[in-house]
């Protein structure tokens, strides 16, 4: 377990070296949103489309993972909701809550971390597991808000939705990866080597920005529900998945060890930003960001000692 720790620690490290940088303004609130802004439109992009590009199709295309990792989130997803709604918040605000407790950092720690620790062939569950987080619930999560705020009806709700999709760059390299890889468009050295330059930016500069984006968030509210969402993410969610993968449905060890993982990553930043967008529950949703990044430095290194993985 301590050499899994050291392993991890490096990473966490990169995210701390973000923290004092924007937390003593020697990076002002400008230079961090320019990183994340590089990171997120250029370096993760690039990362995922050579991926997606790269990797053969039977790795990108599990349907069990899916149906496993899918419905184990759904099922967490509900119950949040449903705890919340019994203590009296709105749907919206259950939302978010629920929003806090199943969608993890996959994007910018997970997909980094795992590819640089365990080598390319991890890269695939944790794709699978973003196209979940960011298509199928990032949609319900919008669709919710906007039909209980009144602001979308119907169609309209779908439609607000689909175009936050469009917009995101990381579905966007994922998907121009695929129709690269299926149409058998020659992968030269040129830009092989461009997106392989481009794409080792993501690591330290994702980390730098989770670190950046941490200084601006606070635990002063909320912190009873930040607590409780923090146990479900690292805890429970994990472990719902584990029981999916291992026992519901037929996952491959190694994907399913990495789902594992995936689902044991803290809460995202993004979660934030669409709670901030909307005016809902952004204290308590960056309560949970910071509790159970911090806390992940321990519990993600438990997790993937109990799967057996092994750095390489």
């Amino acid at each position: 377990m301590l050499a899994i720790f050291l392993k991890t620690l490096p990473f966490f490290a990169l995210i701390f070296c973000g923290y004092i940088a924007a937390r003593t303004r020697f990076f002002p609130a400008e230079a961090a949103r320019i990183i994340t802004k590089f990171v997120f439109y250029f370096a993760l992009s690039a990362m995922l489309f050579r991926l997606a590009a790269t990797l053969p199709l039977e790795d990108l295309w599990q349907p069990q993972f899916l149906m496993a990792y899918a419905l184990a989130s759904a099922i967490l997803y509900v119950l949040v909701m449903a705890v919340a709604r019994v203590r009296g918040v709105s749907w919206s605000e259950a939302g978010f809550e629920a929003h806090s407790a199943v969608i993890g950092n996959v994007g910018f720690l997970g997909l980094p971390m795992f590819v640089s620790m365990f080598g390319p062939s991890a890269a695939a569950p944790i794709m699978m597991g973003l196209i979940i987080d960011l298509v199928v619930f990032g949609s319900v999560i919008v669709i919710l808000v906007e039909i209980s705020q009144g602001t979308g009806r119907g169609p309209g709700a779908f439609q607000t939705a689909i175009s936050g999709l469009l917009k995101n760059p990381m579905i966007m390299a994922v998907v121009a990866g695929l129709i690269w890889s299926v149409a058998g468009i020659p992968w030269t050295a040129p830009l092989d080597e461009f997106t392989q330059i481009l794409g080792a930016a993501a690591t330290p500069g994702a980390l730098f920005a989770i670190g950046c984006s941490l200084a601006s968030q606070t635990a002063g509210q909320r912190v009873g529900t930040a607590l409780w969402l923090t146990v479900i993410k690292l805890f429970a969610h994990p472990a719902i998945v584990a029981v999916f993968v291992l026992f519901v449905f037929d996952v491959a060890p190694f994907v399913a060890a990495i789902a594992i993982c995936a689902a044991a990553m803290p809460t995202a930043g993004n979660v934030f930003i669409l709670a901030q967008h909307y005016g809902i529950g952004a204290y308590r949703v960056s309560a949970t960001i910071l509790i159970s990044t911090v806390l992940s430095i321990l519990t993600v290194t438990a997790v993937i000692g109990l799967v057996g993985l092994s750095p390489s």
